[in-house]
């Protein structure tokens, strides 16, 4: 997972408070055969019946068959994991845009969870949360010191199940007692609205089964209220991907019919594949009318600005790549993630599955974005003060394990020095003093939008800037954690990530 010092969060969806996957589903496949060796399986059999036997004290056998198939996955990427009947059912409910929770945005702040804004008619918006309240506790347990994700899993549970939040509320004396029950939540995993006359602002935050669907009727109703739309924004900042054929959806529509998209390639024969812009790769196998049929076609030539940022992964990655390739839209903002790797879900019995990586993927043009990531055309800071700490999250190419791009040495991946989760922590508190504010996406504030527009008009644009002072204190860290590490100088491979 990469570090996102202002994550944004949905309470009950937690891969959105990270990097989620590129994916597909998947019940079988042709496998080569393979010969098992015999030997090293002995052995684990050996091993855990002297667990059973030796033991201080009594283990469950299921427990020890689950920790050792997940062992054994986790050992692979940092993607691949398996899923107990809990994590399938949730990446079940993500996929399809819906999750059981309180339904509010969030990021963290101070060591708190700070609500972005609530969903409409969600649990938390009925019981009054506003933008900008700071939780502190959760049933009376303080959040201080507490990561996002593991405040997004305990606002998580079961339907009509209730949760008490401490809420603190700039204006409010006391702090707030608010007890909520959690409800099944629909997220729209699209926004659009029109920023000014003439220029709308597209927005996705995630690639769901309903991504096409809700992005073909939020546009053509823009259009049909407004059919002399000038330039069109796609933002795609922190998506952290989500399924494959959106990502395809959203490309075809601002790209001719049948044009490649993107390609994948693994060592099963149904992991070497090319996807285009035709209905039967961007469906998913729904039997379903086509949404993009009636879009309007002054779509496939608008002027389009793509913006993206260290938080953009994956389908978003593949969105970017697409529309880079074939010069259909300046990508805008900073180098992207670079998690060019599809993960296929493999069911081992009815409630639980492994997700593994089954291939990388290429844009158009054959470029590899694992860990790589899509650089923009423009590079353009967050704020209008500098990028922030942007250019010092951690990307692919930085997690432990990761997998390499095709070009690395294999040997390069299995040694970068494993730093980032202290490096994690130093990020943090720089962020924490620098007292940044997250940036709403879309707002009047947003700077990188307001670029965008400048681009569009014809007026300047404000480029990236390096800022020395950060890329400095970034230097220290690294040296610091490295050492820590026993890394010596020159076994470093390469430096901490920046985007200029």
């Amino acid at each position: 997972m990469g570090i996102n010092v202002k994550s944004i969060g949905l309470i009950g969806l937690g891969m959105v408070a990270g990097v989620a996957a590129s994916f597909q589903f998947s019940a079988a496949a042709q496998r080569p055969e393979a010969p098992l060796p015999l030997e090293e399986l002995r052995q684990l059999a050996d091993v855990f019946g002297l667990i059973k036997t030796d033991y201080v004290e009594s283990v469950d056998d299921k427990k020890l068959v689950q920790d050792a198939i997940a062992g054994m996955v986790a050992s692979l990427d940092p993607h691949s994991v398996y899923l107990d009947k809990k994590a399938f059912r949730e990446m079940r409910e993500s996929v399809q845009g819906k999750f059981v929770g309180i339904g509010i945005e969030v990021a963290m702040e101070d060591g708190y969870v700070k609500v972005v804004s609530p969903i409409e008619d969600s649990p938390a918006y009925k019981a009054g949360l506003k933008s900008g309240d700071l939780i502190t506790r959760l049933d009376g347990v303080p959040l201080k010191g507490m990561t996002l994700d593991d405040s997004i899993k305990k606002m998580r549970g079961e339907p009509r199940t209730k949760v008490v939040l401490t809420v603190s509320r700039k204006g409010e004396d006391k702090p707030l007692i608010v007890p909520i029950v959690r409800e099944e939540i629909r997220v729209q995993s699209v926004k659009a609205k029109l920023i000014e006359p003439g220029y709308v602002w597209l927005r996705i935050a995630q690639f769901q089964e309903p991504t096409v669907d809700e992005m073909a009727k939020k546009l053509s109703s823009l259009y049909a209220q407004h059919p002399d739309i000038k330039g069109i924004v796609l933002d795609l900042r922190n998506d952290p991907g989500g399924v494959v054929p959106g990502a395809i959806g959203v490309s075809a529509a601002f790209l001719p019919k049948d044009s490649v998209i993107v390609s994948t390639d693994g060592q099963l024969a149904d992991s070497k594949h090319t996807f285009y812009a035709r209905p039967d790769d961007y469906l998913g196998g729904r039997s379903v009318a086509d949404p993009l049929a009636k879009l309007p076609a002054a779509l496939k030539t608008v002027p389009l600005v793509v913006l993206v940022n260290a938080g953009s992964a994956s389908a978003s990655e593949i969105v970017a790549g697409a529309l880079q390739d074939y010069k259909r839209a300046t990508v805008m903002g900073s180098q992207t993630f670079g998690k060019g790797s599809v993960q296929t879900l493999r069911q081992l019995t009815p409630e639980t599955a492994i997700k593994l990586t089954t291939a990388r993927y290429y844009t158009p043009k054959g470029r590899a974005i694992q860990a790589k990531g899509i650089v923009p055309d423009v590079a353009v800071d967050e704020t209008a003060e500098g990028d922030g700490l942007n250019s010092l999250r951690l990307r692919e190419a930085d997690l432990v394990k990761h997998l390499s791009n095709g070009d690395e040495a294999k040997a390069e991946a299995e040694t970068k020095p494993a730093r980032h989760d202290e490096l994690e922590e130093e990020l943090r508190a720089l962020a924490l003093a620098k007292k940044q504010k997250p940036v709403e996406f879309g707002s009047k504030n947003d700077f990188q939008l307001a670029q965008a527009l400048n681009h569009f008009k014809g007026l300047p644009v404000k480029v990236a800037r390096a800022e020395p002072e950060d890329d400095k204190r970034a230097e220290e860290i690294v040296g610091k954690t490295e050492a820590k590490a026993g890394v010596k100088p020159e076994d470093k491979k390469a430096p901490v990530s920046k985007t200029k």
